[in-house]
C-alpha cells in the first residue's frame, strides 16, 4: 500500500494572495501543489499567523475546488516577528516535536518556496536534523508560454548517504583530514589509527575540552596543533593557537601568565597584562602538563572553562574569553585526583574527550614510516637527499623494533637519531657502520646514570621481592631475565600494558592472545604477583 503524501508549508502572504477571477491565471505556489495531475497530496499542513487567516481560508476553498480529496489543516502560529530566527525556529521546533509523524504510512514534504527566508532556513534545518522526517519540496512557476499551468516541483533529499558523488567527496575529505592529523605519515599501528579516526571526528564536531595523555615525546603538542589547524581550515575557529607548558609556571607568574593581571597586583606588576586565556579568545588554548598547575590556578581555570569568564589578578572586574581547551599530561590524573593534587571537578570537565597516545616503543610497526618521513623532511629542509643502504636500514629497524630500543624520549629520540645519521651520511647514503655507531649512541643515551650501581640496586630490589626460600636457587640467567621483565613493569601502568610490550612479537603468532595472563603466569613461577610487584616498583 502506497504511503500518503503530506505537505508542510507556510502560507505565502504575497505569492498565494488573490481573490478575483484572475487569480486562476496567476501562479500560486500553495495551490499549485494540488494541480499536478500525476501527484496526489493527501494532506496539507498550512502554517499561518492570525492576521492572515482570511487568506488561508480562501486558499482552502480554492484547493477544495481543484483537489477535493486533499485535506487542508490550517495551523495558526503565534509569531511576532517572522524574520526573527530564534523565534521562528523555536516555534517550528515545538510544532514538529508535538506533531504525530507516522513515517511508516506517510511521506512528508517540507515546502520551502513560501514563507520568509528565515522560515525556509528553519524548515531546512528541521528536515536535515530529522525532526521533520521527510524531504524538502521546492516549487517553481511555469514558463511564460504556459500561463495557468501548475509549474514544476523538485524534491530534495538531505540524506547525503544517498548521493554517491557526495559520499565520495565526504569520504575523501575524511581521509585527507586523517592524513593531515598524522602529518602525511602512513602509520600502521591499528590502535593509533583508530584513535586518530575518532579524534578527527571530535576535532571538527566538538568545542568541548580534549585531554591528551601519554609519555613525554609521544606527540601531544604536535597533535594539538594539527587539531587546531584542522578546525581552522573548516572555519570553526577565528583566533590563534596558544600553547603553554604549565610545568614552567610557578607562583604569581602562573596566574598572571594564564589569567593576566592589573598593574600593581603584585611586586613587579608594572603594567596591565591580558594573559594567555584572553589571547586564545575564539581560538584554541593548549595547556601542556596541566597536572603541574597549582590548586588555585586549577580553580580559576575551571571557572574560565565553564563560564568563559574569570578575574585577572588584582582586578574586581571579570573579563571573558571564549576558547577551546586542549590539555596534555604525561601523568595519570586519576591518581593525582585521588591524592588531592588535582581537582576532581576540573578533571571531570576536561575529561569528556580523553585520549592516550602510545609511546614509540608501543608502535614498533610505525617506526619505519616515521623514519622515511623524517628523511624526506630533512631532504626538503636541506636540499640534500639521504637514503639508507638496504643492509643498513634492515639493521637499524631490527634494533629500533627490538626490546633493546627503549625510546624513552619517544619521537624526540627518533628525530635526533635520524637527524644525526642524515647529517653524517657521506654521499647521501647511510651505511651499516653509521647505523652501528648510532645504535651504540642510543644505547649509551638510554643507559641510566651510574649503570653498575643501578644494576646492583636492581639486584637487591629483586631479592626483596622474591620469597626468601626461592631467591638463592634462581640461576643467573633467570635472575637477569626477571630483572629485565620487572624493568618493563616499572614503565607500565597495568598488567595488560606490560604484557603487550613483553610479548609484542610472539603475540602475532597466537590464535588466542592474552598477554596479561602470560605475564601473570611468568611472575607466578617466581612466587610473584602483579599487585605485589606494582606496589614495590
Amino acid at each position: 500500500m502506497a504511503k500518503k503524501t503530506v505537505v508542510i508549508g507556510f502560507l505565502g502572504t504575497q505569492l498565494d494572495a488573490g481573490l478575483g477571477a484572475g487569480r486562476w491565471e496567476k501562479w500560486r505556489p500553495t495551490v499549485s501543489l494540488v494541480q499536478h495531475e500525476d501527484t496526489l497530496v493527501d494532506r496539507l499542513e498550512l502554517l499561518t499567523t492570525r492576521r492572515h487567516i482570511a487568506l488561508a481560508q480562501a486558499l482552502v476553498a480554492d484547493i477544495a475546488q481543484v483537489s477535493p480529496s486533499t485535506q487542508v489543516n490550517v495551523v495558526v502560529v503565534d509569531i511576532a516577528d517572522p524574520w526573527d530566527f530564534g523565534e521562528m525556529y523555536a516555534m517550528l521546533f515545538d510544532w514538529a516535536r508535538a506533531y504525530p509523524f507516522d513515517p511508516a504510512h506517510e511521506q512528508y514534504w517540507a515546502h520551502i518556496t513560501t514563507g520568509t527566508h528565515v522560515a525556509q532556513i528553519c524548515m531546512f534545518l528541521l528536515v536535515e536534523s530529522r525532526f521533520i522526517p521527510g524531504v524538502l519540496l521546492q516549487t517553481a512557476p511555469p514558463k511564460k508560454q504556459q500561463q495557468g499551468a501548475p509549474g514544476s516541483y523538485t524534491l530534495i533529499d538531505l540524506d547525503l548517504s544517498r548521493y554517491d558523488v557526495l559520499a565520495q567527496r565526504f569520504s575523501q575529505a575524511h581521509a585527507e583530514a586523517l592524513d593531515f592529523l598524522k602529518s602525511g605519515i602512513a602509520t600502521r599501528n591499528a590502535r593509533f589509527n583508530a584513535l586518530i579516526e575518532e579524534i578527527e571526528r571530535v576535532a571538527v564536531r566538538s568545542q568541548a575540552p580534549v585531554l591528551l595523555t601519554g609519555p613525554t615525546g609521544a606527540g601531544k603538542s604536535h597533535l594539538a596543533r594539527r587539531m587546531f589547524e584542522l578546525k581552522k581550515s573548516r572555519h570553526q575557529v577565528e583566533g590563534g593557537f596558544v600553547e603553554v607548558n604549565c610545568a614552567t609556571l610557578r607562583g604569581d607568574s602562573a596566574a598572571s601568565t594564564l589569567f593576566g593581571h592589573k598593574k600593581g597586583a603584585f611586586t613587579g606588576a608594572a603594567a596591565d597584562r591580558p594573559g594567555l586565556l584572553r589571547t586564545a579568545h575564539r581560538g584554541v588554548l593548549f595547556l601542556d602538563e596541566i597536572g603541574e598547575l597549582g590548586l588555585d590556578e586549577q580553580a580559576m581555570l575551571l571557572k574560565a572553562v565553564e563560564e568563559k569568564r574569570f578575574f585577572p589578578m588584582g582586578s574586581d572586574t571579570e573579563v571573558s574569553s571564549d576558547f577551546q581547551l586542549i590539555a596534555g599530561t604525561n601523568r595519570d590524573l586519576r591518581v593525582d585526583v585521588a591524592q588531592g593534587r588535582f581537582r576532581e571537578d576540573l578533571f571531570a570537565r576536561v575529561n569528556l574527550w580523553s585520549y592516550t597516545l602510545p609511546g614509540l616503543a608501543q608502535r614498533p610497526e610505525d617506526i619505519e614510516p616515521h623514519v622515511d618521513h623524517l628523511l624526506a623532511r630533512a631532504a626538503a629542509e636541506t636540499g640534500r637527499a639521504v637514503r639508507f643502504n638496504a643492509e643498513a636500514k634492515a639493521r637499524y629497524l631490527q634494533f629500533a623494533k627490538s626490546a633493546q630500543a627503549l625510546w624513552s624520549g619517544n619521537f624526540r629520540d627518533l628525530l635526533g637519531s635520524v637527524t644525526r645519521m642524515a647529517t653524517l651520511a657521506d654521499s647521501g647514503r647511510i651505511s651499516v657502520a653509521l647505523v652501528e655507531a648510532e645504535i651504540q649512541r642510543l644505547q649509551w643515551l638510554w643507559q641510566p646514570a651510574g649503570g653498575a650501581a643501578r644494576t646492583n640496586q636492581a639486584d637487591s630490589d629483586l631479592d626483596a621481592l622474591l620469597p626468601a626460600e626461592l631467591a638463592p636457587d634462581i640461576d643467573l640467567f633467570d635472575r637477569l631475565q626477571l630483572m629485565a621483565v620487572l624493568q618493563v613493569c616499572r614503565e607500565c601502568r597495568s598488567l595488560s600494558e606490560a604484557g603487550r610490550r613483553l610479548f609484542d612479537r610472539s603475540r602475532t603468532q597466537r590464535t588466542v592472545v592474552n598477554d596479561a595472563d602470560r605475564l601473570r603466569k611468568y611472575l607466578m613461577k617466581f612466587g610473584l604477583s602483579w599487585d605485589g610487584v606494582s606496589r614495590k616498583i
